[in-house]
């Protein structure tokens, strides 16, 4: 995954918002051990105190945990990271629903279109 950065927020909610998304996705493991603050900086050209506080909102949330001496990991709580992806899932379907409203589709006609796409996929 490519780390992508928007003018509109602070960098360090959108690199909070890019490991979440690498961790439900599965680029993160569970229990797996995350590259060290300076790494991970230097993979996404951020200074290192935005990924340190990044990483400190990711621990408060409890979806990574620091080791002393062996670095930070993410979380076991398979049902955790569940939940965040179901979420994450919602938020953006609610999102298409919306700019679909903006465009004039009622739900039943969004649901259509989209039914209509996936068959069109297989």
């Amino acid at each position: 995954m490519i780390w992508e950065f928007k003018d509109e927020r602070p960098i360090y909610i959108q690199l909070v918002e890019q490991i979440q998304l690498r961790i439900v996705s599965g680029v993160y493991g569970i229990g797996e051990k995350l590259p060290s603050v300076r790494d991970l900086a230097s993979e996404a050209s951020v200074n290192p105190n935005t990924m340190q506080k990044a990483l400190t909102e990711l621990e408060r949330k409890g979806l990574v945990f620091s080791q002393r001496t062996s670095g930070r990991f993410i979380t076991e709580d398979g049902e955790m990271i569940k939940k965040m992806r179901d979420d994450i899932a919602k938020e953006q379907i609610q999102d298409f629903f919306e700019n679909m409203k903006k465009i004039g589709y009622t739900p039943k006609e969004t649901i259509e279109i989209v039914e209509q796409i996936v068959k069109e996929m297989k």
